[in-house]
């Protein structure tokens, strides 16, 4: 039975049960639940020393007592996909406990003919994914035998292939019981990312960086995908979860092209830097976390 490690224990978070409980806690209670119960959340991927509050305002929109399959959508940083891969892992371990994978779930996906699979040194490599699961662990560990996981790795697509797979994930969207995560740092400004749009009228870079990223922000909650393309072609936003979140627009406007009577609000609710930028030799990293409601 294949199970994947947590590669990433012990460097980007603690390898410590206890220790990771209680910063996970600790973060989960300095947030408000003030959009939930969350049908989806954005929220980061880094080490948790960096994004993790952020990541705690995402989570705390969730009503573990209705989940029942959690869907997380990550960008791939290390393997060129042309589309969507599942794992092939029967487990993913936590320093909580692990998490089972939706087998069932997999088939189904795998029948469309859209989905490739996973190697499992791909897997284990990839962060994208890897560091929601604490989190998920923490949040349903009241639940932790009633739930699974469905752990997709997103590769680089066109805006054609982002509606594809949200046509494919909408009809998982609309049950109350499914959970979707999508994995996502915005902006990576600076040298080392080559990326370094400053508009001086905002004042200092990292003002700057905040600014290109609340427009992108607001595109989201406007729930428009093709707004959210046009966005990053003018500006080249280096959001590694763009096409995680391409899907997920996608898959709410298929959502709400079938159901007429389905209310549909994104909001973000936290906004973070790794540091901030004053000069062209500095660099960050931008962190928001954000939850969709149906109803």
């Amino acid at each position: 039975m294949p199970v994947r490690r947590a590669k990433h224990a012990g460097s980007w978070y603690s390898d410590s049960g206890s220790d990771l409980s209680r910063q996970l806690d600790n973060w989960l209670n300095q947030a408000d639940l003030t959009h939930g119960p969350a049908r989806a959340i954005i929220a980061p991927h880094a080490g948790y020393q960096y994004c993790g509050p952020c990541g705690g305002h995402a989570y705390r929109q969730i009503s573990p007592v209705v989940v029942k399959r959690i869907f997380i959508l990550g960008p791939s940083h290390h393997v060129r996909l042309s589309g969507c891969a599942l794992s092939g892992a029967q487990k993913y371990k936590t320093p909580l406990y692990d998490l089972a994978i939706d087998t069932a779930v997999n088939s189904e996906l795998e029948m469309t003919g859209q989905f490739e699979w996973m190697d499992l040194d791909t897997d284990e490599n990839e962060h994208s994914i890897e560091m929601h699961l604490p989190y998920v662990a923490k949040v349903m560990e009241n639940f932790k035998n009633q739930f699974t996981v469905v752990p997709i790795l997103v590769g680089s697509l066109s805006p054609d292939r982002e509606a594809c797979y949200g046509r494919i994930l909408s009809s998982y969207l609309a049950d109350p019981k499914n959970l979707f995560i999508i994995s996502s740092d915005f902006c990576h400004w600076g040298h080392r990312f080559r990326y370094t749009y400053y508009d001086r009228t905002y004042g200092n870079i990292y003002q700057s960086i905040e600014g290109l990223d609340r427009v992108g922000m607001n595109i989201i909650e406007n729930l428009d995908p093709t707004e959210f393309t046009n966005y990053l072609k003018k500006y080249g936003n280096t959001i590694c979860g763009r096409h995680p979140i391409g899907i997920l627009l996608q898959a709410i406007q298929e959502l709400l092209r079938n159901d007429s009577t389905q209310n549909a609000t994104l909001k973000f609710l936290k906004y973070a830097q790794s540091s901030k930028c004053r000069t062209m030799n500095d660099s960050s990293v931008s962190y928001a976390a954000a939850a969709l409601v149906l109803e």
